[in-house]
């Protein structure tokens, strides 16, 4: 076993505790050890601190890891020790969706990344009593100093990229860019609108810049987002708190947006993303603000539009990442600005600062 500091998760809604634990030396012929450098704070991992989604409790969440590879099974062919990598959500890469290019909408997507198991039932994971974790969050649980990952989820970073920062490349920054480029995927010239101005929305923001949206419109409660949305490439800010948000859309448009990008997930989001649309628009629901939120939509609001669920970004992490990667060392995807660094040891302080819209994108440093 190897030793290793980790935020363990033990009471629903409860604080993240650091404690020594063990994850398991032996690896099977397709996994991956990487010792983590950074980690990425993410809403999802709050929706499980609150058990509105699984693995059950204790257990050691993160699924925005960046690091370097300690060791690997005999059947890795991807990766090397001592490559830096950033980890990506796991797909069982069989399926008829994963074998059409679609793995992060694989049939066994949520197993995979939410049972908190490796799929024979088994975890790597153990506190200092022995007793089991659950794990393998996202295919990772990157809020531990070294993780056991499958080899589908290593994806190597560039030389010229920090590592502290690449983490969240890996779900957020993929979500919101792979949505709008490989979902919805505008025109120059087209209109859109992006509600939320969280980590996916603002990547959704960079990635409509990138693609020659115009006008871009962001949506958010707090000013000091919209202001960075502005900054990534947002033509126009609107308060969320408007009371008729959608029909200020379309009435500034003259009609409708022809995208609109709800990275929220909230049924009143979901609802003004479809009703700011032109007629033949297109809207994605990527935000996820848990189970049990039920969105309507009648046929007058659907006739002639389209609404796509999307699932990080419907993308596949071993390409389209390593291509955020180049369009960052371009200048043309500058996500450093949505990046504040704790110590991981203040994990509660970046919770905070997470939810009280503070920080955009909270990065633990092991």
């Amino acid at each position: 076993m190897v030793t290793t500091r980790a935020a363990v998760l033990r009471d629903r809604a409860g604080d993240f505790r650091i404690e020594e634990i063990s994850v398991a030396d032996e690896l099977r012929p397709d996994e991956v050890r990487v010792r983590i450098v950074a980690s990425g704070v993410c809403h999802t991992d709050l929706l499980v601190r609150d058990q509105v989604l699984p693995p059950a409790l204790p257990a050691v969440l993160g699924h925005e890891g960046s690091g370097i590879v300690e060791a690997v099974g005999v059947g890795v062919d991807t990766c090397a020790v001592g490559e830096r990598v950033v980890l990506a959500p796991l797909s069982c890469g069989r399926c008829r969706n994963c074998r059409s290019a679609h793995p992060m909408h694989c049939a066994y997507w949520g197993p995979l990344n939410l049972r908190g198991r490796r799929t024979d039932g088994s975890t790597a994971y153990h506190d200092g009593d022995g007793a089991e974790l659950n794990g393998h969050f996202f295919g990772q649980s990157s809020f531990a100093g070294h993780v056991v990952v499958p080899q589908r989820s290593v994806i190597k970073v560039r030389d010229d990229l920090d590592l502290r920062l690449a983490g969240p490349l890996g779900c957020g920054l993929q979500a919101g860019a792979g949505t709008v480029l490989n979902v919805l995927a505008p025109r120059p010239g087209a209109s859109i609108a992006v509600f939320g101005a969280g980590a996916v929305g603002l990547a959704g923001i960079m990635a409509a810049k990138i693609a020659g949206c115009d006008p871009i419109y962001a949506v958010d409660l707090h000013r000091g987002r919209l202001d960075l949305a502005a900054e990534l490439g947002a033509t126009h800010l609107l308060d969320a708190d408007a009371p008729d948000i959608a029909g200020d859309l379309v009435r500034a448009t003259g009609g409708g947006v022809d995208f609109a990008l709800d990275a929220v997930g909230l049924p009143q989001t979901a609802r003004s993303a479809v009703d700011s649309l032109t007629m033949s628009g297109v809207a994605a629901i990527a935000g996820s603000a848990g189970s049990g939120q039920d969105v309507s939509l009648n046929f007058t609001q659907l006739m002639g539009r389209t609404v796509h669920g999307v699932i990080e970004g419907d993308i596949v992490p071993a390409l389209f990442i390593p291509q955020l990667m180049d369009l960052h060392a371009a200048g043309r995807f500058p996500f450093e600005k949505l990046v504040r660094t704790y110590a991981f040891d203040e994990i509660s302080a970046a919770v905070k600062d997470s939810e009280n819209g503070v920080t955009v994108k909270p990065i633990l440093l092991h």
